[in-house]
Formats: structure tokens, sequence, C-alpha cells
């Protein structure tokens, strides 16, 4: 989404123009978008309570909802007319509530929710390392870092339950962006197609699925890849895959396919880190033929309103990485041995193309 306008959406929670009603002062506003972290709370809970699936069929009063997710009913209450307030469900006549087009978003029986990665936003781990965001002000390394003692990455090794919740969100973000990409390339091209950080295998299985005569490699770590067997299975493609477990940083790509992809792992990690996961793509190419696909967004210049600008603090706070401008992902292909092809407008979610150089 962009707009030439510097302020449009600007005062925009959870896209519902709260803070923009004509008796909402500057300094009102202001204090608003300070208190996020309470609408965020808010969502939080109630996808975690499941609300939205209990209303998927049609409004119900709050008392039947609180008996049915095993929660206080006058709390419940209070957080559903706050979540009200920015479009995420609506309150009815007699204490009912209802889902409105922001609230379907966390039902789990559409394929294009996104109540996984509201969880993932809310869980504690994510979440405490934004009470530490000024270490990574002053530092420009990640809070996460400072207030657990450790990497994200290592954490998710280390703690099974958190590395689930994260990998469920990657899933629903592959769902979510998988067609987009899926749609701009010609996949005809890369008849050996390796997806590196490719996850539980959501993305490479839609691009087998879409191209009979494919076949695939799935490269991630090792307890992130053994659940990909069931999914690949269930969408009919487990037969095309050959499933490595392995660390990008450590061990060897697989060689000998035509396209290597990388689907939004670029911008988990500083600049020296992604050279080092593009030099490993590099290697694995070789001599031959093979093309580099990274799938990333590429930031709007200036005061342009662009969503990535938010990703990018997540990635300062929490993964150490960063979202990055076009001539910033050329400088870094170019840096991993790569020269990048794309439109020189390139911006938002983007297909960017590199060629071994």
């Amino acid at each position: 989404m962009t707009t030439d306008s510097s302020t449009a959406a600007s005062a925009t929670v959870a896209g519902y123009d709260l803070v923009q009603q004509p008796d909402v002062s500057t300094r009102q506003r202001l204090m608003l978008l300070a208190n996020g972290q309470r609408f965020s709370a808010v969502v939080y809970a109630l996808a975690e309570l499941n609300v939205a699936d209990q209303l998927a069929k049609g409004p119900r009063p709050v008392a039947e909802l609180a008996a049915a997710v095993g929660a206080d009913e006058g709390a419940l209450y209070r957080l559903l007319r706050c979540a009200a307030l920015l479009g995420v469900f609506t309150e009815l006549d007699g204490r009912r509530f209802a889902l409105t087009p922001i609230a379907e978003g966390l039902r789990t029986d559409l394929p294009d929710g996104v109540r996984d990665a509201v969880l993932l936003d809310g869980s504690d781990f994510f979440w405490n390392s934004f009470g530490t965001i000024l270490h990574s002000a002053r530092t420009g390394r990640p809070a996460f870092d400072e207030r657990y003692g450790t990497s994200f990455w290592t954490h998710l090794n280390d703690d099974p339950a958190a590395g689930a919740v994260f990998d469920d969100a990657m899933t629903t973000i592959s769902r979510r962006l998988g067609g987009l990409f899926l749609d701009r390339l010609d996949f005809t091209r890369f008849p050996r197609l390796a997806d590196v950080g490719g996850g539980r295998g959501y993305f490479l299985a839609e691009a087998l699925r879409r191209n009979p005569g494919n076949r695939g490699v799935l490269f991630d770590r090792p307890q992130v890849v053994a659940t990909a067997p069931d999914l690949l299975a269930e969408r009919g493609v487990a037969d095309r895959v050959e499933v490595v477990g392995g660390d990008f940083f450590a061990d060897a790509l697989p060689t000998g396919c035509d396209g290597y992809v990388l689907k939004t792992v670029l911008h988990d990690w500083p600049d020296d880190k992604a050279v080092a996961i593009l030099r490993r793509v590099r290697e694995a190419i070789g001599d031959g033929s093979g093309r580099l696909l990274v799938l990333e967004q590429v930031v709007a210049p200036g005061n342009t309103w662009d969503t990535a600008k938010f990703l990018d603090i997540d990635m300062l706070v929490v993964m150490g990485g960063r979202e990055r401008n076009l001539d910033e992902w050329r400088e870094l292909l170019w840096a991993g041995g790569f020269e990048l092809e794309c439109d020189d407008d390139a911006v938002g979610w983007a297909v960017l193309e590199g060629r071994p150089r």
C-alpha cells in the first residue's frame, strides 16, 4: 500500500480512523498513539481466546462467549468494547458482539487469516523486547538480546514452544504472500527449485503444485523441516521434494538447482549475516546458470506510507535485521556475488532477481 500523502493513515489504528475524529485534539491523538500497546494487548488477548471463531455463525451475547472461551464475562465485555473502538468486532444491542471485516482475520477456518501472526506479535518473548527498545536506539543492537541474554534465533532453538509459535506465524505469512509472488514468477524457468530457509515448505509446495513438471529442495533448520513431510504430503508434492536440514551459515547448500529462493529471509539479518547467506547461495550455484530469487519488501522513499517501515522496527528490536530500500538491496546483492536485475522503481513486495557475477 502506497500513497503520495505523507499524512495519510499516519494516525490510523488497526485500519480504523479513531484518532481523526474532529473532537480529538492533536495532543489526544499523540496520547492515543503512545498508548498503542493497550490496543495490541487487547487484540492479542481476543486472538488467544479465539473469540472470532465463536462468532463465525453470527452475533452472540458476551455471556455465551465468556462461557465458550473460558473468560470472565465482565472482563471479556470490556476487552470487546475496547476492540470495537478499533473496528475489531462490533457491539450490538443486548451486550451482543459480532464480527467485522477486520475481526474476520482472527478466524482459524479462513485461509487468509492472520491469527498466528497476531499470536507471535503478542507472545511474551516478542512483546517484552519492546520494553527494552532504548537499548536498540542507543546501540543499534537488538533489544531482544539485551532482555533475554541470547539472540532471537538461539531462543527459538532452545524453546520448542516459542519456535512453534514462530513457525506457525511464518506459515501464515507464506499463505498470504505466496500467491502474490507465484503470480509474478514463471517457475517453469526453474525445473529444480531450492527454497532456502523455506520453513515447513508451504511456498515450495504451492510452486510445485502449480508447476507439475518441477522438483524442489526444501532447506531449513533440522527442527523446522522435521515438520515438513506432513504438509508436503497434504499438498500432494512430497514425492517431488528433497528435504534437507541444515544451517545456512555453517552448512553448504544443495547444488545443481536452477533457482534459489530466499523468501523473507534476508530481512531477518544485518548486512554482514545477509551477505554470508548470499555467498552460500553463490557457492551452491558455482559455475552453473542458476538464479537467485529474493522475495522481500523494498522500502518506499521519504514520507510515503509503507508498512515496511513498521516491520523494520521489529527487525531492529527483535531479530537484528532490517528492511531495505532498492539501493541497499542492490549493494547487498553485489557484496554477496550477484547483480540485481529488477525495475528501477520497484517498491513494496517485490521479486528481486540476482544474476551471478
